[in-house]
């Protein structure tokens, strides 16, 4: 678990709630705001074979300081995100502004497409963003393909790694800050922060309520209301809307544990903070094929965020421009 790129921030930006909080909120959603107004974006609709429909944003890189590295990078959000969050569009403007090309592709119910699809999200879903994947990048040629998960987004990365990362010819795959134990993670969400709790809650009580709105039949509306709490309404949903009885057999379904990456055979990298307030550091320690990964474990960082100044520019957009670089380079070589 030792780091060879060091990441220290300023002592006013150590708190693991600051880091947590300005990835995307403040400066950070500011600067966001005005770069996703100049990105040339191309909106896409990837229907797989299935007939699930999944948006994207696709960008191609102009940088004028490097040449195109005839690379393409897949990124991934976190739960209630989007190609639009904050720290999509700005890690995006940096790959784009080293020469790589950049897919922002959205889970199913995110980023206001809860019309596209009848059944509701859940957090076992990886195989459909596989698919809409590959129909990707059956259109679009590409020597190098490298995918970036973000959270629940990292927690999707590695899971589709696992599964179809030969399959799809992925050179490396990237997870921050991912879930490892979503039953524990859960646990340490309603221990923890009202915060943290209020925002997600929220936030997918919005999402439910679009998913109403184009399809009425549902007819949760009354449970969504009267639930005040993860528990109560993953009781009431999992049963309902997924193919599990319970949701501990749900979390358990996705989660990092045991030997569930076993299968990974492409270049795979983990990165974490220690102050991480959503997920356990612990959890890591689940893991029983941890040599098949890549661990970058920081002190600092909270969740997603590696905050390096008042501007809020993160650690991570250089970072990942690292790590891509290092396998272009062999590749070359």
């Amino acid at each position: 678990m030792k780091n060879t790129h060091a990441f220290t921030p300023p002592r006013y930006l150590r708190n693991a709630h600051i880091q947590s909080a300005l990835n995307s909120l403040g400066p950070r959603k500011i600067r966001a705001n005005r770069l996703a107004d100049n990105l040339n974006s191309e909106y896409l609709i990837l229907e797989t074979a299935d007939g699930v429909r999944l948006a994207a944003e696709y960008d191609l890189s102009t940088a004028r300081k490097a040449p195109s590295k005839e690379a393409l990078v897949i990124m991934i959000h976190g739960w209630e995100g989007s190609s639009r969050s904050a720290y999509q569009v700005t890690t995006a403007k940096y790959l784009l502004d080293h020469g790589f090309d950049v897919l922002r592709i959205n889970m199913r119910d995110h980023g206001d497409t809860q019309h596209l699809n009848k059944e509701l999200f859940n957090s076992t879903m990886t195989p459909e963003v596989a698919d809409a994947i590959g129909v990707f990048l059956r259109q679009h040629s590409y020597p190098s393909v490298f995918l970036v998960g973000f959270s629940l987004g990292g927690n999707f990365s590695l899971r589709i790694a696992a599964d179809s990362g030969k399959t799809l010819g992925l050179t490396a795959v990237v997870a921050i800050s991912p879930p490892v134990d979503p039953v524990n993670a859960m646990a340490t969400l309603n221990q923890g922060s009202f915060i943290y709790r209020k925002y997600f809650m929220r936030r997918w009580k919005n999402s439910l309520r679009k998913k109403l709105q184009h399809f009425p039949e549902y007819d949760f509306a009354k449970e969504l209301e009267n639930n005040k709490t993860f528990d109560e309404l993953n009781k009431f949903f999992v049963p309902r809307y997924t193919d599990y009885a319970d949701t501990e057999s749900y979390f358990k379904s996705y989660a990092l544990t045991g030997d569930r990456l076993s299968k990974l055979d492409i270049p795979a990298h983990l990165i974490t903070a220690e102050d991480d307030p959503v997920i356990p550091i612990t959890d890591l320690d689940k893991i029983t094929c941890q040599n098949k990964l890549k661990l970058e474990v920081y002190r600092f960082g909270g969740h997603c965020g590696f905050i390096a100044n008042c501007k809020a520019h993160s650690f991570m957009e250089p970072r990942l421009v690292d790590l891509f670089n290092g396998y272009l380079d062999r590749a070359d070589n």
